[in-house]
């Protein structure tokens, strides 16, 4: 028997024969993607679509950013190194250097910067770790529909009960609090101070408080600044660390750099990754206070921590689009554009829409319906737009476009969800 036997050929096949049941994002986009250039993917049959979703946050600034892929290929070329654990490299010093000089200096941020493993749940687990190893409690406090990620330390303070389910063993030393707005009207943090001032609560002392300025993954649901300084001083007064889980809102995502700069507060611990490659890259940073940085050589290590293509393209995005606010201001005005049309929207389908919500470059559109989201997501590919879909129920449609799209994508891509909207009423 030949083993190469049909290895020219396409497999239609494959994908359901070889791969794991476990996929996900193919089911409800039933194509073969083969190209990507700025806001658009387009497919073996050359149908291009405009793209609503950016690798889940991860490509802020496109696909195949041109600047990006010209230093990245350049780099490639003269053999620069690929691979390199924690080892100091060029590539790392000027990552480093750039960081500081655009970012950490400007807004007065202190912060020391580990590289943990390259995706955004490495990140979190350090940071859980370090807490935790700083304060000598075990606790962490996390919120109603927050998502961290995947490995068991990151699961332990996500709320999705499907996604906990996986872990299939205890999920332990957290403790879940209402996200702003969780009980509409209630009195932002009187739950949590009366735990904490009650001997008899039932709740060990924390070693921190891990949130996302808006929660991506759980709906869409954003948090007020004056929330988050609350939740600031809350953490200062009672000696918890306040970890800003910024993965999937960072990177200019609302608009700043940080999610939390509108807000005006100052975390202990940040977590960054997705769009801080810039390419779509693993990478990912955990940012701390420089007196909590009391790790011991390679106590906390990952064969990948040291993604020098990624450094590459993180510089180039840095030095492209950070040098200045004009990246900044764009991305507001493009969120005021969108918000614009989902008022619209919400105008012609007000009996079937709950309400639309977000910041700068990330929306979410909630139906009453909760089944709806999900139809409206699959006819909008079938127009052409790739939107996924967000919320314990998947009721929310979510939009994530390029913070580079120009504002007659952004009005083609907002054309196609409104005639979804239309066509599954």
């Amino acid at each position: 028997m030949d083993r190469h036997h049909g290895a020219d050929q396409p497999d239609p096949d494959v994908f359901e024969t070889l791969e794991s049941e476990v996929r996900s994002y193919c089911r409800g986009w039933p194509t073969v993607f083969d190209r990507a250039r700025g806001t658009h993917l387009y497919d073996e049959r050359g149908r291009a679509y405009i793209d609503f979703f950016t690798g889940a946050g991860s490509l802020n600034y496109g696909h195949n950013n041109p600047v990006l892929k010209r230093e990245l290929l350049a780099y490639l070329q003269r053999d620069g190194v690929t691979h390199g654990l924690d080892m100091s490299t060029a590539a790392k010093r000027t990552f480093l250097e750039t960081f500081r000089s655009l970012i950490l200096r400007p807004r007065e941020l202190p912060y020391k910067v580990m590289f943990p493993g390259p995706t955004g749940t490495n990140a979190v687990e350090a940071a859980l770790k370090l807490a935790r190893k700083v304060k000598g409690r075990e606790t962490v406090v996390s919120f109603t529909n927050a998502f961290h990620g995947m490995s068991l330390g990151s699961l332990a303070v996500t709320g999705n009960a499907f996604k906990r389910a996986g872990a299939g063993v205890p999920l332990v030393h957290s403790t879940p609090m209402p996200f702003d707005g969780y009980l509409d009207d209630a009195p932002a943090f009187a739950w949590f101070e009366r735990l904490l001032a009650d001997k008899g609560s039932g709740l060990s002392r924390p070693a921190a408080v891990i949130v996302e300025t808006v929660q991506g993954e759980g709906g869409i649901n954003v948090a007020r600044p004056v929330w988050l300084r609350a939740l600031a001083d809350l953490c200062e007064r009672h000696d918890m660390l306040l970890i800003v889980d910024d993965i999937q809102m960072g990177c200019g995502r609302t608009g700043a750099f940080f999610s939390f700069e509108e807000s005006g507060i100052v975390p202990d611990i940040v977590t960054v990754s997705k769009s801080i490659s810039g390419y779509g890259l693993p990478m990912a940073l955990c940012l701390f206070r420089p007196e909590l940085d009391i790790w011991e050589p390679g106590e906390h290590n990952g064969t990948f921590r040291g993604n020098n293509p990624a450094f590459v393209t993180a510089t180039a995005a840095l030095n492209s689009y950070w040098i200045d606010d004009q990246l900044e201001k764009q991305i507001l005005l493009r969120g005021e554009q969108v918000e614009q049309v989902l008022t619209s929207i919400r105008a012609e389908h007000q009996e079937e829409t709950k309400e639309f919500r977000g910041r700068g470059l990330v929306w979410g559109l909630e139906f009453h319906d909760r089944s709806r989201a999900e139809r409206v997501a699959g006819r909008a590919f079938e127009r052409g737009l790739l939107v996924e879909t967000s919320g314990p129920d998947n009721e929310v449609v979510k939009l994530l476009p390029p913070l580079t799209v120009t504002p007659d994508e952004l009005d083609k891509g907002l054309r196609a969800l409104a005639e979804a909207i239309r066509d599954t009423a």
